[in-house]
């Protein structure tokens, strides 16, 4: 393999050997299913130490350009991008939702996710977490063998161990986010910290915006606690700013949650330009910004740095959590808050539970000082990826022309926008009479209206995604032929003279 190096180039020497693989994978030099040199002859042949090459190839294997193949090597994959479309096609109305206080069932919106993962046959379309580590027994037991094992069986501080809130703050300074283990509080989850943030900052009646759409786990917060909710439209860029600026002046509301990194439900990310827009902005309104970036860590390619990166005032609290990343059921999630505000909350979560698992943060400790964690992320992204264009290929397969949907470049999900008037709950119910399980868009807005869509999940074998969007397809084609011939027959009444 013919790679020429640039020593001299500031570039770093993995990321040069990264590209010139890349580079003849796209021309054609190298094809599917190709073996790329094994670590060592790479390495003697290019002079440089072998866990260069392995970053390499850790680098091309996140992403999703290549597999490695226990005791084989690395394989070119063998699913071709060039077969995708990789265009957005997201265009929806941009209408704002205005909710005064409310009540909605979380419970009831949760547990149908929760039941259908555990029927047998059903094709879960709908529930997006990782698949579990293979080592994680490994890892535990590594983890409940400490030196002081004492630490499991009394109360731990309610901001978390110490050595976990270090190894985050380094973690998310790879992302660009610079902070220190003084401003991490370790969480039950990132939806604790949701409740924890949305509680510290808005008080019964006050207005907060959302994305519309957006998760409906903090909708249900907001509900509950009785805040009116302006649900801001989403376009391809993300929340509509021109509207946002515009309610912010109007209501002056008390927080904007934002979802800016794979975002849920749609998948689309901010620009750079759009983050620094959307805080000038919160900026000039003081408004506080929630930004809960649960799915960061399952990039496709380089993001942009969270909104939190940019803040100089401490407007931004910054969530986000290991249950998209390693396991749900581990429930260790966190919070990066700056300034007066992390000793409030730090005593508001005192009286929630007085801290967070010992035994699971010990767990996640030891995922990141072992590098397991890094290895497992590279898999999920590679994996991840695979399925996400094989549900982009079917999607362009099976749905109709009159269906649109986003183009995530990381995350769990993607979105389908549907035409108006389209019947998409008795479409759910034929689906699930045929074992596959639809999360309905009316449940990720404010006002559970909205236009009609369909948050899909890629995580998921790929023969699954072929089948249950073959389903689908065939739903959705057989009610948008019948919309047609009610407007083909239509005959208007005859006006009397």
């Amino acid at each position: 393999m013919n790679i020429l190096l640039e020593r001299q180039s500031r570039k770093p020497i993995y990321l040069q050997i990264r590209d010139r693989i890349s580079h003849l994978i796209k021309s054609g030099a190298l094809k599917s299913g190709d073996r790329l040199p094994s670590i060592r002859a790479l390495a003697e042949s290019l002079q440089v130490n072998k866990l260069t090459i392995i970053e390499a190839y850790s680098v091309l294997e996140a992403d999703g350009i290549v597999s490695a193949r226990q005791g084989s090597g690395y394989f070119v994959n063998s699913l071709s991008l060039q077969s995708t479309k990789l265009e957005s096609t997201f265009s929806p109305a941009q209408n704002v939702t205005i909710l005064e206080p409310g009540k909605s069932s979380f419970y009831d919106m949760y547990t149908p996710l929760v039941q259908a993962k555990t029927q047998l046959g059903i094709i879960n379309l709908g529930y997006g977490y990782p698949h579990p580590p293979k080592d994680i027994n490994l890892i535990a037991r590594r983890a409940l063998r400490q030196e002081n094992p004492d630490i499991f069986f009394s109360h731990d501080m309610p901001q978390g161990q110490l050595t976990l809130c270090k190894q985050i703050a380094q973690m998310l300074v790879q992302q660009g986010l610079e902070v220190f283990p003084e401003n991490l509080i370790i969480t039950n989850g990132s939806q604790q910290g949701l409740s924890l943030a949305i509680n510290y900052y808005v008080k019964p009646g006050d207005w907060v915006i959302v994305e519309a759409p957006t998760y409906y786990g903090a909708i249900s917060i907001l509900e509950n606690l009785g805040a009116r909710i302006i649900g801001i439209p989403m376009t391809a860029e993300g929340i509509n700013l021109e509207l946002l600026e515009q309610y912010l002046h109007s209501h002056r509301p008390k927080l904007i949650y934002t979802i800016s990194t794979f975002h849920n439900p749609t998948g689309l990310t901010t620009t750079q330009a759009h983050r620094q827009e959307l805080l000038a902005l919160a900026e000039k309104y003081e408004c506080p910004i929630l930004e809960d970036n649960a799915y960061e860590g399952l990039a496709f390619q380089p993001v942009p740095a969270p909104i939190k990166a940019l803040d100089k005032n401490d407007l931004v609290i910054y969530l986000s959590t290991f249950s998209k990343t390693l396991m749900p059921g581990l429930r260790v999630g966190y919070m990066v808050v700056t300034g007066k505000h992390y000793q409030a909350i730090i005593e508001r979560k005192l009286l929630h539970d007085l801290h967070t698992s010992s035994i699971s943060q010990a767990i996640v400790s030891e995922y990141l000082a072992s590098g397991h964690y890094r290895r497992h992320l590279s898999r999920l992204r590679t994996e991840n990826l695979q399925s996400r264009n094989t549900m982009l290929q079917a999607l362009e397969r099976e749905f109709p022309d009159e269906a649109r949907w986003t183009v995530p470049t990381g995350g769990l999900f993607l979105w389908v926008q549907l035409p108006d008037n389209i019947p998409i709950q008795t479409i759910r119910n034929e689906a699930f009479a045929q074992n596959v399980y639809l999360a309905c868009g009316s449940a990720f807005f404010p006002d559970k209206q909205g236009y009609p869509a369909m948050r899909l999940t890629f995580c998921l074998p790929q023969e699954e995604i072929e089948q249950g969007i073959s389903i689908v397809g065939k739903l959705l084609k057989k009610y948008i032929s019948r919309g047609h011939e009610r407007i083909s027959n239509y005959q208007p009444l005859a006006h009397s003279i």
